[in-house]
């Protein structure tokens, strides 16, 4: 009997990806992912490029590969995206739809602690450099 071992997935990208029903978007500098009051339906991790969020007052945020974006909507949003979201870059991004995504969360329990330590992170990047307001 011979044994079989799969490397892990360890990212909340990887986690995603592996999904079926996961889709992987190629997009151009400036295209939109998502819009403002749209309905919220989907979230998205970053494969490739840079994606700039901007919110509804102005306030930008800028995820890298690695990071998702748009799960507070999808978690605790009145089912509309309070930010639009651009490619600044050429941009590669996963989405998952609002219920496979809690699905993955159920099955994987770690992805939530994986997204607590990217906002983690982010906080601490923001509190570094001075921009994070209290």
């Amino acid at each position: 009997m011979a044994l079989v071992v799969t490397p892990a997935l360890t990212t909340p990208i990887e986690l995603m990806a592996a999904q079926v029903d996961c889709e992987v978007l190629t997009l151009p500098t400036g295209a939109e992912v998502f819009r403002l009051g749209t309905p919220a339906d989907s979230i998205y991790g970053v494969r490739r490029g840079i994606v700039e969020v901007i919110a509804e007052a102005g306030e930008k945020l800028c995820y890298r590969p690695g990071e998702l974006f748009s799960y507070e909507d999808i978690l605790w949003g009145a089912g509309l995206y309070r930010n639009t979201a651009v490619a600044r870059t050429p941009v590669e991004v996963v989405r998952l739809d609002r219920l496979r995504f809690l699905n993955l969360l159920h099955n994987h329990p770690t992805l939530a602690l994986l997204l607590i330590g990217q906002q983690h992170e982010r906080l601490r990047e923001q509190r570094t450099s001075g921009t994070c307001c209290y």
